[in-house]
Order: C-alpha cells, then sequence, then structure tokens
C-alpha cells in the first residue's frame, strides 16, 4: 500500500510563498531543486529559518537534515535575518596579503562585531568570502552590494559609518 504525504503548508499565510512554491514546480518538486529553492527562500525573506527549511524539505521530500545540511555548508546562505547594511570583506590570499585582517580588526573595534554576525541594533551586518575575483583591488570590500578597492581600516570603517547614519 502506497502512503501519499500532503504537501506542507508554507510557514505563514505571506503571498511571498508563492515564489519559492514556483520554484520547486518549475523543477518538477523533486530533490533537485533544494539549492535553486533554498536561494528563492533567501532572496525573499532575507534568510532561512528552522521553519522555512523544515517547509522545502517538505516539500521537496528531503530529510530536514539534508536541507540543513545544504544551508550550513553554502557560504551564501544564512540562518539569521542580516542587518539593514552589510559589509563583506574578502578574505581572499591578494586582500589578506594587503591588509584585509586589519580591516576586520578594525570593524571589531568600531562597530563590536566580528565576521557572520550583525549588530544588536540590527544595523549593520559583517560577512566575509574567500575571494571576489577582485584581486587587482585588493583588499576589497562590499558595502550594500557596491564593491569598493585598494580600502584601508579607516576606510571601511568611515564609509560603512556613512551608510548607516545615512540612514538615521
Amino acid at each position: 500500500m502506497q502512503t501519499y504525504l500532503a504537501k506542507p503548508k508554507p510557514p505563514t499565510d505571506d503571498k511571498r510563498w508563492r515564489l519559492v512554491d514556483a520554484t520547486m514546480r518549475r523543477y518538477g518538486q523533486e530533490s533537485r531543486a533544494l539549492i535553486e529553492t533554498l536561494h528563492t527562500v533567501q532572496e525573499t525573506f532575507g534568510c532561512l529559518d528552522m521553519d522555512s527549511l523544515k517547509y522545502v524539505a517538505g516539500s521537496l521530500k528531503v530529510p530536514l537534515s539534508r536541507a540543513y545540511g545544504v544551508a550550513t555548508f553554502y557560504h551564501y546562505f544564512t540562518l539569521k535575518p542580516p542587518g539593514d547594511h552589510t559589509c563583506v570583506i574578502c578574505m581572499g590570499t591578494a586582500c589578506y596579503i594587503k591588509g584585509a585582517g586589519h580591516i576586520m580588526e578594525a570593524f571589531d573595534t568600531a562597530f563590536g562585531i566580528k565576521a557572520g554576525e550583525t549588530t544588536p541594533d540590527g544595523s549593520l551586518s559583517l560577512l566575509t568570502v574567500r575571494c571576489l575575483g577582485s584581486c587587482g583591488l585588493a583588499p576589497a570590500v562590499i558595502i550594500d552590494g557596491t564593491v569598493i578597492g585598494k580600502m584601508n581600516p579607516s576606510g571601511v570603517v568611515k564609509k560603512v559609518r556613512e551608510e548607516v547614519t545615512h540612514d538615521a
């Protein structure tokens, strides 16, 4: 006797779940849709929380452990909501040699957060990447989606402060 499980309900009544459902349908509700669907959830909601992981795993009929494993393995995914502003520091070889480590230290001193953290007020998140592919601009950072090269610690802190206080 075969048992058919009903498709799980979205975690909320938010209409944005239709975008997630559309991604899963595009891939035939198969497990191969996992990464693309997680991308859609993150782009739509800003992060992958446990409810969204359960929904995607149940909808695609993959173990929750697999969905969680993918979400924690790939650097692109985050399980915590991002801050209003984001700074990404490249830690690739060229950037590191040219001072990315010092930028990280200055960031910690100025804002009290380390890589992967968000300020308590939710205004700023700090992320790192292995390489931006902008070695000629080393050390490079991305502030709110804009790549800025040849940065120094004080320059990054100043630029981020301008962005954060611009919203205040």
